[in-house]
């Protein structure tokens, strides 16, 4: 059976927003409740925080988080390395990547990509963690999925400062929505139900901005209803335009 890791990357030194990660939502660090919401998984062997191995991340791995979660420390800047090795260590087939400014991402959706992943024979990339090739997906919701093979290819070229630091953009290019190369790494995707078919709502924290936005939504839907979806913050956002 293939080994399937979600790896949750984070760290405090973000240039637009520092440590935003562990800036509160409903009462808790932002990066704990990522953590309590992909917990709902079922398709997920292993739950990791990959975190830069250095004193400033310190705070991320003394987080209690309520349910076991692994912490692997590693490479500040190549994410590609630190994906890697923290794959390796946990004898991970399939990695699942999820960046740890993606505050609502939603299980039954990370959960559909895993299993349509798992539907074919040979590794590729999938995703719907944003709206590629035209799938209709709310940003920041779903996740990426694909085999650790890649990131052993990667680790042998001569990669930019960017292809380090982004790993989904070895695979993807996002600005002309289109895969990198598919004779090298296959790229797939699945629709977007209708019900929130929503490619205009972007759900993760780059800015100050960004993090008022989210916090709001939290405020406004955790206290009832805490593992809340992607339906009632469609809901949620309508009313608040009326």
């Amino acid at each position: 059976m293939a080994i399937v890791s979600l790896i949750i990357q984070a760290r405090l030194g973000s240039t637009r927003l520092p440590n935003k990660v562990l800036k509160p939502l409903a009462g808790k660090p932002m990066i704990y409740r990522i953590v309590e919401r992909v917990n709902r998984c079922n398709e997920i062997d292993n739950l990791i925080l990959a975190i830069p191995d250095n004193k400033q991340n310190e705070k991320l791995s003394k987080i209690k988080f309520n349910k076991k979660i692994k912490i692997f420390k590693g490479s500040e800047n190549n994410l590609v390395k630190r994906y890697y090795d923290a794959a390796k260590k946990f004898k991970t087939d399939i990695i699942v990547r999820l960046p740890g400014d993606n505050c609502m991402p939603e299980p039954s959706e990370i959960d559909k990509i895993v299993s349509f992943y798992k539907s074919y024979k040979k590794p590729f990339f999938a995703s719907n963690l944003s709206n590629i090739l035209n799938n209709g997906y709310p940003d920041g919701i779903g996740a990426e999925v694909f085999g650790f093979n890649f990131l052993e290819n990667l680790l042998k070229k001569k990669l930019t400062k960017e292809q380090k630091e982004h790993p989904h953009l070895n695979f993807f290019d996002y600005k002309n929505n289109k895969p990198i190369d598919i004779n090298w790494c296959k790229v797939r995707t699945i629709k977007c139900p209708n019900s929130f078919r929503r490619p205009d709502i972007c759900l993760d924290v780059n800015t100050y901005k960004d993090y008022q936005y989210i916090k709001k939504i939290y405020d406004g839907l955790y206290y009832k209803k805490n593992n809340f979806n992607i339906k009632d913050i469609i809901k949620f956002l309508n009313y608040e335009k009326k």
